[in-house]
C-alpha cells in the first residue's frame, strides 16, 4: 500500500461567515466572504485549520468551498497573480492561514 504524502500544500478556501458579537465585521453587515489560503496535507486539514482559526477570531464560519492547490487551479485554467502566489507561499511558509480578501454582505433594504 502507497504511504500517503504528508507534504504540507496549500488549499484556495472560500469561507461564509455569519455575525456574531465582537466578530469585528462593519456594522450593518449581515456576514461576509473569506478568500483564505491555507496549508495543510490535505484539502480536509486546510479546512480544519481555517474553521478554528476563524473561530478564535470570534469569527462563524457557516461554509467553506474549496477551489485546490495552486497546481490544481492552474490545471482548470484559472489565472493567478503573483500577489496571490506570493500570499500561497507565506501560507506554506508559516504553515498557516491567511485571509487574503474580505467581502461583507448587506441586506438589499
Amino acid at each position: 500500500m502507497p504511504k500517503p504524502d504528508s507534504r504540507q500544500k496549500v488549499y484556495t478556501l472560500l469561507v461564509e461567515v455569519g455575525r456574531s458579537a465582537d466578530d469585528g465585521l462593519p456594522d450593518g453587515s449581515t456576514g461576509a466572504a473569506l478568500m483564505c489560503y491555507a496549508s495543510g496535507v490535505d484539502e480536509a486539514e486546510a479546512v480544519r485549520e481555517t474553521v478554528n482559526v476563524l473561530r478564535q477570531a470570534d469569527l462563524s464560519p457557516l461554509e467553506v468551498s474549496g477551489y485546490g492547490t495552486l497546481e490544481e487551479r492552474l490545471e482548470e485554467g484559472h489565472d493567478i497573480p503573483d500577489e496571490e502566489r506570493a500570499l500561497m507561499d507565506r501560507a506554506l511558509a508559516e504553515n498557516a492561514v491567511i485571509i487574503a480578501q474580505m467581502t461583507p454582505f448587506y441586506d438589499e433594504d
